[in-house]
Order: structure tokens, then sequence, then C-alpha cells
């Protein structure tokens, strides 16, 4: 399999091969070689129907019965190869040759490259693209950058500030510990400060302790499994309290949720009812809905265990099996490969449930967490001891 980009005879070329047969796009344009002219591409596909768009301009190719998954492990190369062998002989139209030119700004899945001496596996033969301190991206948040005798300073728009306008005029003065993030408010010119784990308070200056999480729909819990070399992870197993009285909902994502090929097992709140999606590899994501509506969002703490062994899927909830489904009786993969990551709530600040999840769940929870167990430890995990934003004590009033 390879997804290949590359120029042909002045135009800019798509190929890949999902297994079966080598699909062809090419622009419709061709590209300037001046040397001077930035041009904004876009490649990609979705299942086997593939898509080019070079500076607006869009060529799809409809898709037809056939494979569907890109199955590749490789590194991804940009600009050229390490060694011309690599590059499979139905992936270019002429012979491989490297790329002359500059190229900023790749973004891969929703996330974007750093392309740093530092950050890439490895190169050769890169150099500066501008020659000036006044790179890609130097001055953040649409600020114009002017090169000065001492290096280069930062025209900033009225909203920003700071020597990159990286500070958003609203954080300027602001009175966050130093527990804490500002996140500016620029409706009412003002700001709030979202705590660190165990701090909370107007400014996060106040430390508290708790054992019962409580989330309030910008909150999220990282948690690092200690164990996680010695898990057998064929055998799966998490389970917990919780209580909301929200229709949607992520209570829990076991996964790294860093780029789609990652194994998960995600447990949350989708149209009133309890949802559970595996995906144990290959992207296949298999959702387990629970028939009955509204059961979970009664405010009231619910018992929810979910066991996996191999393709098996059981979901227990309290107390009760209410979805048993074997999602894959081939067993082509059995294990859940989840990173030691467990996300509770959400994912960072600045990352969409919705977009993370790929529309799986829609919303950040709120409500409360307790008593959480990996596979069969005797102990609960000790959410305090992990990382995370706007997490309040949910200890009073249960």
């Amino acid at each position: 399999d390879f997804l290949c980009i590359s120029l042909v005879n002045g135009f800019t070329q798509l190929r890949y091969n999902l297994g079966d047969k080598t699909v062809i796009l090419q622009s419709l344009q061709k590209v300037h070689a001046n040397g001077n002219t930035w041009h904004s591409l876009k490649a990609g596909r979705v299942g086997n129907e593939g898509y080019l768009d070079l500076d607006g301009i869009n060529v799809t190719q409809k898709a037809s019965p056939g494979m569907n998954v890109l199955d590749t492990h490789t590194d991804f190369f940009v600009g050229g190869v390490s060694s011309l062998n690599l590059v499979n002989s139905m992936a270019i139209e002429n012979e491989p040759t490297g790329f002359t030119g500059c190229i900023r700004e790749i973004v891969i899945n929703n996330r974007e490259l750093k392309l740093t001496a530092t950050d890439p596996n490895g190169g050769a033969n890169v150099g500066d693209c501008d020659g000036t301190v006044c790179g890609y991206t130097v001055c953040k948040n649409s600020g114009t950058c002017q090169l000065e005798n001492s290096g280069f300073s930062c025209s900033c728009p009225q909203e920003w500030t700071g020597t990159t306008c990286e500070q958003s005029i609203h954080c300027s003065q602001n009175m966050c510990g130093s527990h804490a993030l500002c996140i500016p408010q620029p409706s009412s010119f003002s700001y709030t400060c979202v705590c660190t784990l165990g701090w909370s308070g107007k400014y996060c200056d106040s430390k508290i302790k708790f054992y019962i999480a409580k989330f309030v729909g910008n909150s999220y819990i990282k948690y690092t499994d200690p164990y996680y070399r010695k898990r057998d992870l064929q055998y799966s197993r998490i389970s917990l309290n919780f209580t909301t009285n929200q229709t949607e909902g992520l209570i829990v994502w076991m996964g790294k949720s860093e780029d789609e090929d990652n194994d998960f097992l995600a447990i949350g709140i989708a149209n009133g009812t309890l949802k559970v999606v595996i995906n144990l590899g290959e992207r296949i994501s298999v959702p387990l809905m629970h028939s009955k509506y509204f059961t979970c969002c009664d405010g009231r703490w619910h018992f929810v265990t979910v066991v996996q062994n191999q393709t098996c899927i059981k979901v227990y909830l309290d107390e009760e099996l209410i979805l048993y489904e074997d999602i894959d009786p081939q067993r082509k993969y059995t294990a859940l490969n989840y990173g030691g990551i467990c996300y509770f709530g959400g994912f960072e600040i600045g990352r969409k449930v919705n977009i993370v999840t790929t529309g799986l769940f829609q919303k950040e929870f709120i409500g409360k967490i307790k008593d959480v167990v990996l596979f069969q430890d005797s102990r609960k995990i000790q959410l305090m001891k992990a990382e995370g934003y706007n997490i309040y004590d949910g200890n009073s009033g249960n």
C-alpha cells in the first residue's frame, strides 16, 4: 500500500493503492515554477475515494468497490526519500527524484508537523527557505513579522500582544496563579482561570483533594497507567461509577487519541443512552448502544463495567449485562493497544471531543466520576495523581 503526492510535468499528482489497484488524480492546472508563488495543496482520501485540491480547484475520484484501508507502517517522507528503492514503481509516473523548492505548514489528519531541525526522525540536505529570521508562523495569531537589525519584531492585531503576538490582551494583566491557565473571554473583555488538577478558586490558589471528580464541561483528566507494560491486552476491563443529568458526554477514552490508527475503548452518553465504542485496529470502530433511553441521565449514580475478551465485548450497567457482542468473529485483531493512556471527561484544552472522536461523541462530560478500576486491579486508580484541568471536588453533597 502507498499514498504519494508528486509533481509530474508541472502538474500535481496524487497516487494511492489500498491493496487492489492504483488510483491516479492530477490537478487541472499547472504549478507556477517561478520560485516565489506559494501554492495550497490538499490531498487525501475517504475510504477509497480520493481528492486533490490545488489552490481551491478540486479533483475527486469517485469510489468504486474495493479496499478502503491504507495499510502502511513506514516513516512519512517529505521532499524525498532516504533510498530511491523505497518508492513503489506505481507511486510515480517518471523516475523518482527529490523535490526542489519550499514546503511549509504540513497538516496530516488535523495535526501539524513541526518542520524543525529537531522534530523529524531524520533528513538530509534541507535548509531554511527564506533565509531570514522571519520564518513561517514566527508571529502568532496573524501577526506581521518585520526584520530588525537585532532580529525581528511582530506587529500584532489589536486583540493580541507579546513579542510574538502569543498573548491575548485580555490575559496580559491576569491574576491567575501559577497553577492555572488564563483563557481569554473576548466577548466580555475578560478572562477565566482554568485550574490544574488539585487546585481551585477564581485564581486557582486554593489547594483541594478529592475522591470524586466533578467535571464541568471544559474539564479533563489524563491518566497514565503505570502497569501498562505488564497488561495482557487481549483481556481488558474498566469499571467506574458516574452520575450526570446530560444527554451527551464522553466519560472515558482508553487510548492515545493521537491519530486514527490508535486503538481505543470509549464509554459515554449519546442521545440520552449509554454508548460504548471499541476499535482494536484497522480503524473499524464498532459502536454498541444501550436500548433504554435516559436511564443514565437521571442524576443518580450508575456503575458501568466494560470487559473485552479478545473480540467479545460485554457491557454491564448497574451489575446487569446490557450489551454482549463479538465485534469480529474472524479474530483479526484481538488486543486493545491503548498505549497506557486513559482520558476522563474530555481531552486537552483546545481539543474538541466531537473532532477528536470523529463524531462518535459530541461533548465533554458534565457530571461526576469515582471508583475507577482498570483490569482486575485490587485498587482504584488515584485520579488526584493524574494530570488535568478544571476538576472540582465532587465529594460534597454525596
